[in-house]
């Protein structure tokens, strides 16, 4: 197939909101439903191309109603446009509008979905990626009180979960509590993650990393604000759990921000923070170079967006840990193909062409949605 005269043809985007089995709570917000934008690049050439973000208000500050209308104007002007050059797409979209980094990952993943099918690879091998390592997921227990955070630890524990991750952000003594009561019911053997998402001040965040530092955790994700990214550094220096960077490190000159004051051990890569995968390489290759790992993760998506991740994971020795978990969470599932789920929450990636996940028409069918041609 030639790609002259390779154009959009057609841009389709659906929102989408799912039931979550029960609330998802963080220091920041609780959500009782995944939203998600679900976007489709039809192309003169016949190929289709499918991309998800899980918008959120108080971290990127979208929701379905701003994706749709900034989605909208964004695919007017792709139209006619070469997919396969998403260089630059990308310039155009961030020539139309700043920020707006959910909706703009939904394009960037259906982009990337068309090219690796046009290119007849996986997505995975597309962007120079190979598979030959474990992906096994974490499970996140959301903020609550002690005592049930104690029970869903002990429950996932039991489910086969690898690792425990942790939302935290509320105060000293109620986060040491939560982190005591969860120990004692399932041991000290299992390792734990935590996220306070951004919910201690700098003292505070001390105080607590090294109130917990025999409690086996692997590390503690943006303990203090995203705009006090400068006294990242005094908290990593006093805590001996390593410190994460995610709301605060959205894009390549984020990071090069944050390496630069030596702020953290570990960024948590996101397609819905960075724009999709282009630039999300990006961040990916500068962190090779200074020897740092990775966590790669999302928002609320579906398994869709996951997939998108996962294969993105498969490009770096560097990206150690993943955080797949919250299609799990969801009482429903419009994916057809995909990442599924084995033995020990491991993570099997498709080998068929492109991204290897797409959703449901007869669900598409029932969602709120417009067509620009």
């Amino acid at each position: 197939m030639s790609s002259n005269n390779f154009q959009i043809t057609q841009i389709e985007i659906y929102q989408s909101r799912i039931k979550l089995k029960e609330p998802f709570k963080i220091s920041l917000e609780t959500n009782e439903f995944a939203d998600s934008i679900f976007l489709i690049i039809q192309t003169g050439a016949g190929i289709t191309g499918f991309g998800e973000c899980s918008p959120d208000m108080v971290i990127q500050g979208e929701n379905l109603d701003t994706c749709t209308m900034i989605g909208k104007l964004i695919a007017k002007n792709l139209i006619g446009r070469n997919p396969l050059d998403i260089k630059e797409c990308h310039r155009l979209m961030d020539a139309l509008v700043y920020g707006n980094t959910s909706i703009k990952s939904a394009f960037d993943i259906a982009l990337y979905d068309i090219a690796s099918q046009y290119s007849g690879l996986p997505l995975y091998a597309f962007l120079g990626g190979k598979k030959g390592k474990i992906i096994a997921t974490d499970y996140t227990i959301s903020i609550d009180n002690p005592v049930k955070m104690a029970n869903d630890a002990l429950k996932t524990k039991e489910a086969g979960f690898p690792v425990i991750k942790v939302k935290l952000g509320e105060n000293e003594k109620k986060d040491i509590e939560r982190i005591t009561v969860i120990r004692k019911s399932i041991g000290y053997e299992m390792p734990l993650r935590l996220d306070a998402n951004q919910g201690w001040d700098t003292q505070t965040a001390i105080t607590i990393l090294s109130t917990l530092a025999d409690n086996n955790i692997q590390f503690c994700e943006e303990p203090i604000p995203r705009w006090n990214y400068m006294d990242l550094p005094m908290v990593r220096y006093q805590s001996s759990i390593p410190i994460m960077a995610d709301e605060s490190c959205f894009d390549r000159h984020d990071a090069k921000r944050l390496i630069d004051i030596k702020a953290c051990d570990y960024f948590n890569i996101k397609p819905g923070k960075s724009s999709g995968l282009f630039d999300a390489i990006n961040i990916i290759r500068m962190s090779e170079k200074e020897g740092m790992h990775m966590q790669m993760g999302g928002f609320i998506e579906s398994r869709l967006g996951f997939t998108a991740a996962a294969h993105l994971a498969l490009i770096s020795d560097h990206i150690i840990f993943y955080d797949f978990d919250t299609p799990l969470m969801m009482e429903s599932d419009p994916v057809i193909g995909g990442i599924t789920y084995g033995e020990n929450a491991r993570i099997n990636i498709p080998d068929v062409p492109g991204l290897g996940a797409e959703i449901d028409i007869k669900y598409l069918e029932k969602c709120p949605g417009i067509v620009i041609n």
